[in-house]
């Protein structure tokens, strides 16, 4: 089997079987260890036995439901590969505009000058790991509720030589207990409805963890306790950066408004027209 015919065949399985046909083209990739650029000048190149039975498990696996980076062990975020397993959510692209979105404003307000920075929720560390990496004035904390997360995100930290405070804890609870003042906040929170949740594919909803998905019946719980939290935590001069869910971005911005009244406080679209990011800065 060459790899186009390769390619061609996982295409129509997966879209025969409601599965994103892309996936045949990034487990190609990881099958053949090379990118999207060697994949597309080796199109006529013959496969080996062992590659081609390799390729189709994992796409019958996948077909059965399994995310493809789970059996790959890993995903490419901002340019990186993240370890991965189903104690983390996997890393999406639309999270990458959310650290260009917090690199910007933190570059316009405060330039080179060192900040104390805390990304709540960390899963594999794809958000502080990326930010402590691209600006190297950034004190980078991170907390999680999951120790198996953290441990995920620890990994991940030292395979990419990232310096990171790690704490186990509940959002904000491990700098207000001790008094510690924070720069900058940003957070990917769990923000799916609980009723989406259960309409979710199989890929996302039966291997994903729940608690890093579902926000609540109308996905604003863990907004409503940032709000709570917050104001005993940020520094006078301060940015708060989510992502939110698709039709959450006024709701998000309705609760920072009312918590920072005085703040510039902005919705922002993904490549997609999405409301996806919320941007807060306190002068």
């Amino acid at each position: 089997m060459r790899v186009y015919e390769a390619l061609k065949w996982a295409s129509s399985f997966l879209q025969e079987n409601g599965r994103d046909e892309n996936a045949g083209e990034i487990v190609l990739c990881h099958v053949l260890k090379t990118n999207r650029t060697g994949l597309m000048m080796n199109m006529r190149e013959e496969m080996s036995e062992e590659q081609q039975k390799t390729f189709t498990n994992f796409i019958h696996k996948h077909v059965g439901g399994i995310p493809v980076q789970y059996m790959m062990g890993y995903e490419m975020f901002y340019g990186r590969s993240f370890f991965v397993n189903e104690e983390v959510l996997i890393p999406r692209p639309e999270t990458e505009e959310l650290i260009v979105g917090v690199l910007d404003r933190i570059q316009r307000m405060f330039g080179k000058q060192e900040l104390h920075i805390a990304d709540i929720g960390t899963g594999s560390g794809a958000i502080s790991i990326t930010l402590a990496l691209e600006n190297q004035n950034l004190r980078m904390y991170t907390v999680d509720i999951a120790q198996e997360s953290i441990e995920v995100a620890k990994e991940n930290a030292k395979a990419l030589g990232a310096n990171i405070t790690f704490y186990h804890g509940d959002l904000l609870s491990p700098f207000y207990e001790t008094g510690q003042k924070l720069d900058v906040v940003v957070s990917n929170p769990p923000y799916i409805p609980e009723e989406d949740w259960r309409g979710l594919s199989p890929v996302v909803k039966e291997h994903e963890p729940k608690r890093a998905l579902v926000g609540g019946e109308d996905g604003l719980n863990f907004y409503r306790r940032f709000m709570e939290e917050l104001p005993n935590v940020l520094q006078r001069k301060a940015i708060v950066a989510f992502e939110v869910g698709i039709g959450q971005g006024e709701d998000v911005k309705r609760l920072l408004q009312q918590t920072f009244p005085h703040a510039h406080v902005e919705v922002v679209f993904d490549i997609n027209g999405k409301d996806r990011m919320v941007f807060a800065e306190m002068e």
